[in-house]
């Protein structure tokens, strides 16, 4: 029997993103503590996906194709206190999802720190708020699916990740007391795209753990971090500017301020392995590089000529990385 009126099979997904400038200060409440602060992201095209299917009765059955997990319940109060895919059932318990097989799959690799789990937790909570008839507009659907992650890892989340799930293109997200304004960046998709040489490090990372002890030394009251954060701030700003103006080499600049801002933050930002990519990169004629999200592995982005491209992407494989195919992603959440 299918409930709530649904769909009988019902499908969606949601792009990650790479974060350009200003990432951490977007986690409640360090923003407020740094007047001016904003985030800088641009979606891409490597996206998670969800499928929903009707089962029959209250069955709700979870099957993650990347982790090759599944979790199967009787009814979804069972899934309070899941022992497995602890993100996605903690979604179909608030939406008390029955009748209903949830399959999910990502095209970023695990902990790639392109904000792949905001962009899975976007599709999964805006398939289940059109498979229950629930009305969930854009921004309350973003702080859902950002509490309940939050939920999930035990950590606070950040503002940012969500918004490119949800709306994709290139933006930034302003932030202060008032709350969060998402403002659309007008910049050439194509021209980020030749610039923007992506792989992945092989190092998994836990974004979750590197913001949480930076976040509870700058509640606490660290000097060093708060200053790190005033840096990352006057950097987003100065990279704003940059991009709106086309200004590649200005943007290369910051990018390379961005990273040593970040390092400086916690010693587990950066890694050894990283490192020698970087140089590897610099060494092929890359102008900049950072680590997508927190840090600690994951992904690397090499800011580059677009003449140079070819011979970074050939060091970085040589260096052991993964190179991810991508482009720029002006549509954010969709069904199909």
């Amino acid at each position: 029997m299918c409930h709530y009126n649904a769909p009988v099979r019902l499908a969606c997904s949601a792009p990650t993103r790479i974060d350009l400038a200003g990432g951490t200060i977007d986690i409640w409440p360090l923003y407020l503590f740094h007047p001016g602060a904003q985030t800088l992201n641009a979606a891409i095209s490597l996206r998670a996906h969800a499928s929903f299917e009707e089962l029959p009765g209250d069955r709700v059955r979870i099957h993650s194709v990347d982790t090759g997990r599944t979790v199967e319940a009787g009814h979804w109060s069972e899934l309070a206190r899941p022992t497995r895919l602890h993100l996605l059932a903690r979604i179909l318990h608030f939406f008390q999802a029955r009748g209903l097989a949830l399959t999910t799959r990502g095209e970023s690799p695990a902990g790639a720190g392109i904000a792949g789990s905001s962009a899975l937790t976007i599709a999964v909570c805006a398939g289940m708020a059109r498979w229950t008839g629930a009305d969930y507009p854009a921004e309350r659907l973003l702080t859902l699916a950002m509490n309940l992650e939050a939920q999930a890892i035990d950590v606070p989340t950040g503002l940012q990740d969500y918004r490119p799930a949800c709306y994709g293109g290139v933006a930034a997200l302003e932030m202060g007391p008032d709350g969060a304004n998402r403002v659309p960046l007008d910049v050439d998709p194509h021209e980020l795209e030749r610039r923007v040489v992506l792989a992945y490090t092989g190092e998994p990372r836990q974004s979750g753990t590197n913001n949480w002890e930076i976040f509870k030394r700058h509640i606490d009251g660290d000097r060093h971090v708060f200053d790190c954060f005033e840096r990352i701030r006057d950097t987003a700003a100065r990279m704003r500017v940059a991009l709106l103006g086309e200004d590649w080499e200005e943007v290369g600049r910051q990018i390379a301020a961005e990273w040593d801002n970040r390092k400086r933050l916690a010693p587990g930002v950066t890694t050894p392995a990283i490192e020698t990519l970087i140089a590897r990169s610099a060494a092929a004629g890359a102008e900049a590089a950072k680590v997508c999200g927190a840090g600690g592995g994951g992904c690397l982005f090499c800011w580059v000529r677009p003449e140079r491209a070819a011979a970074v992407r050939d060091a970085l494989v040589a260096g052991g990385a993964r190179l991810l195919e991508y482009r720029i992603e002006t549509e954010g959440l969709r069904f199909q």
